[in-house]
């Protein structure tokens, strides 16, 4: 009778015994998947290779530190860490919250930067590049500066305007593909700057190529909403934003390569 029960015991003993070996093995591909369009696995470090390319680090996983909002001293309150992260609380108290899109402290002319992304259902937002800080002459970053657009595409408003998608050159180029994740995943957006030659990647593709400056850059910004901005992307050298539009978004993972 005891080898009878033994016998009946094992498989059921060895089913759980594996699923349970299962489901440890689904959740390391889950998180291992969460991190393979980032440079890093951790947030706030550089590798000893990326030190050694010049890579620099942007933001430090715990603080503000190298950035201000536009117009001001220090980073504004609605931008706040937490978790290695870098994010925008919308939340409004009776009514009201610090608004402000987020800089650089130091100004950049050419650079290859790289971050993660990810954001609220319905949200917008965007990267900013060659800003002129001149909060009396410019009211918003984006009077000077060239944007890569941050977006649901399936929730926004904006995902049914061409050159206003996830990744495009904003109101100026569209992205060749569209490869952003779903909603409330991470992606990995790359913008790199190199003596006009102007490059777009997001998770891995290439999706926006251009040269800033010459004759077709000139006609395409004529055509789009920039052309009432006469220092719009005039600027070689300037300060990088993470654009406050009002809805939640978290950054991760920013760092930058001069050139």
């Amino acid at each position: 009778m005891k080898k009878l029960l033994l016998a009946l015991c094992l498989p059921a003993i060895f089913f759980f015994s594996c699923n349970s070996s299962g489901s440890n093995s689904e959740t390391a591909t889950i998180d291992s998947t969460d991190t393979t369009t980032t440079m890093n696995k951790e947030t706030g470090i550089l590798t000893d290779a990326e030190k050694k390319e010049g890579w620099q680090l942007l933001f430090d996983g715990t603080s503000t530190a190298g950035w201000h909002s536009y117009g001001k001293p220090g980073a504004g309150s609605s931008w706040k860490t937490a978790d290695g992260v870098l994010y925008l609380d919308s939340t409004k108290v009776d009514g009201k919250r610090e608004e402000g899109d987020l800089l650089t402290d130091k100004e950049y002319e050419n650079f290859h930067l790289a971050l993660d992304w990810k954001l609220a259902p319905g949200g917008n937002s965007g990267i900013i590049f060659l800003i002129k800080e001149d909060s009396v002459k410019y009211k918003r970053t984006y009077e000077t500066g060239p944007e890569m657009q941050v977006l649901d595409n399936a929730g926004h408003k904006d995902g049914k305007i061409e050159k206003h998608h996830a990744g495009d050159l904003y109101d100026l180029v569209a992205s060749s593909t569209e490869p952003v994740k779903p909603t409330g995943e991470w992606n990995h957006a790359e913008i790199k700057l190199d003596k006009g030659k102007l490059d777009f990647y997001l998770n891995g593709t290439n999706i926006v190529s251009t040269t800033m400056w010459d004759d077709n850059w000139n006609k395409m910004v004529a055509r789009s909403k920039f052309k009432s901005m006469p220092d719009f992307a005039k600027f070689k050298k300037g300060r990088i934003a993470l654009q406050d539009h009002g809805d939640p978004v978290w950054f991760k993972d920013i760092k930058i390569k001069e050139l």
